[in-house]
């Protein structure tokens, strides 16, 4: 027999997957599953488990708003306590017993005889009247496009994959990257290392971190008065929004941000020529910015070497670069980045029509209030096509999409199916391609994953300040939607 239908299935079990699951149990809803391919909640905190790993948003403006944590011990969250925080959320709302471990999705496909979605997963079919993608867009490990890995005879990792039983100490290591992980991982591996050889194409914009330990009598007031976390996350949201500037038209404040940016290295680099080469060609903003007090040093160190070139190859020993380049290497790390621009969840989700999400996102993600997709009825997709940012911190917008589905699934809960109209969702996907053409992401002289190749759309980045994304779309907005009476049967979870 199939198994009887629950109202909302959610797909991934990180920040977004549980922040919704949390949020229905409070609305009464709880007639939900929560589908987890790991064996383990956490999503991209659960997977990147290298040396150094840490967010880079404050600890607080890093977490749910409605389940804050007195306990980060930062200003800047090492990984280990977000996963541990995340464990703590699917433990204190109860999720673990609506949460499959070890589900991956097979297939998602709208029937619209029963206006259910039909789920296949590795633990069995499911049907939900509501889908939501929560799947993140960090998940998919990105390679070097037209490197044969298997090339090389010794150990090798990427970042997202990191493989503590292979011990890095003393070897001949090269890392290959130049994004946030690669400036996390590089300064651990040039102390422990025999040599570290940094294979980067296009070096970053590092600004100063400023990053501390929580003294007891802060840890005590975030404990004891929430107002404080509160006016940390206020404090630390309106620093971040200021940044927007350097990203959009505002010339000026471009040029202030790459002034402290290039003070910074100069203040750390002493040698003229690594310093050149670490001096990124680009404008400020077009590759995501990165914080760190440490990397300049340790690129500076005796036993670092910086290879500015692209990989062009692994061979049995070590590594080869485009400008001819020869790296003899113990191990290799690979901190290259996900697959970003098309996900990989795609494929499997198949519409009204019969048409994949793939299919539909083949000119680059889009979807109506970053949000809902016209041809996919009742499916949400959190922090989906321009829903992230690049100055501010992904949980704000990702509650904020939040707050947008739990409206829509009233109607959906009610016994209605949602379509957004195509002409709402083309509107607003032209008005994210016209503001993007402003911003520096595809204006600014560089590659960068934002951007997707095959239109050369930006797709990723919501090209404005997050408070405006919540103004616009905190809440739902039935008039972008054809709603038609679902055919089976009223759900009973409430």
């Amino acid at each position: 027999m199939s198994p009887a239908p629950v109202d909302v299935a959610i797909v991934g079990a990180g920040f977004a997957g549980l922040g919704m699951a949390s949020r229905l149990l409070d609305e009464g809803v709880d007639s939900l599953v929560v589908l987890e391919r790991g064996d383990t909640v956490g999503g991209t905190w659960r997977d990147n488990t290298y040396p150094g790993v840490a967010c880079d948003i404050p600890s607080h403006l890093y977490s749910l708003s409605f389940i804050p944590n007195p306990s980060f011990s930062r200003v800047f969250a090492p990984g280990a306590e977000i996963q541990d925080y995340l464990a703590t959320v699917a433990e204190r709302r109860a999720i673990a017993e609506r949460l499959r471990l070890g589900a991956a999705l097979d297939s998602a496909r709208w029937d619209a005889e029963s206006s259910l979605w039909r789920l296949e997963t590795t633990r069995g079919p499911l049907a939900a009247r509501a889908l939501v993608m929560a799947a993140g867009r960090l998940t998919e490990p990105r390679f070097p496009a037209g490197v044969d890995v298997d090339a090389f005879d010794g150990p090798l990792m990427h970042s997202a994959r990191w493989n503590h039983d292979v011990d890095l100490a003393g070897k001949d290591v090269v890392l290959v990257g130049a994004g946030a992980s690669a400036v996390q991982i590089a300064p651990h591996l040039a102390e422990t290392a025999r040599s570290l050889t940094m294979v980067l194409r296009t070096p970053p914009y590092v600004l100063p971190r400023d990053d501390r330990a929580y003294t007891t009598d802060e840890l005590e007031e975030f404990a004891t008065d929430p107002h404080r976390i509160d006016e940390a996350r206020h404090e630390a949201f309106e620093a971040a929004e200021r940044l927007f500037e350097a990203r959009g038209a505002d010339l000026e404040t471009r040029r202030t941000e790459r002034a402290r940016a290039l003070a910074h290295l100069e203040s750390q680099v002493d040698d003229p020529a690594l310093r050149d080469t670490l001096t990124p060609g680009y404008e400020f903003g077009c590759k995501r910015v990165l914080f760190s007090e440490d990397f300049y040093p340790a690129m500076s160190r005796a036993n670092v070497r910086v290879v500015a070139s692209e990989l062009e190859a692994l061979t049995p020993g070590g590594a080869l670069t485009a400008d001819g380049t020869c790296i003899g290497a113990d191990a290799i790390v690979l901190a290259t980045g996900f697959v970003t621009a098309e996900q990989p969840y795609a494929r499997l989700v198949t519409g009204a029509g019969g048409a994949t999400l793939a299919r539909a996102w083949a000119d680059g993600m889009e979807a109506y209030a970053s949000t809902t997709v016209h041809g996919f009825p009742n499916l949400f997709i959190l922090d989906g096509p321009n829903a992230s940012l690049g100055h501010n911190s992904s949980i704000y917008m990702i509650e904020t999409q939040i707050s947008y589905v739990l409206g829509a699934l009233r109607h959906v809960t009610a016994g209605r199916v949602l379509d957004v109209h195509a002409g709402a969702q083309h509107a607003y996907v032209e008005e994210m391609d016209r503001r993007s053409a402003a911003t520096v992401w595809t204006s600014g002289g560089c590659s960068n994953w934002y951007v997707d190749e095959r239109s050369g759309r930006q797709t990723l980045l919501w090209p404005g300040r997050a408070a405006e994304f919540r103004e616009r779309y905190g809440e739902f907005d039935p008039e972008s939607y054809g709603m038609t009476p679902a055919r089976s049967p009223q759900p009973a979870g409430r």
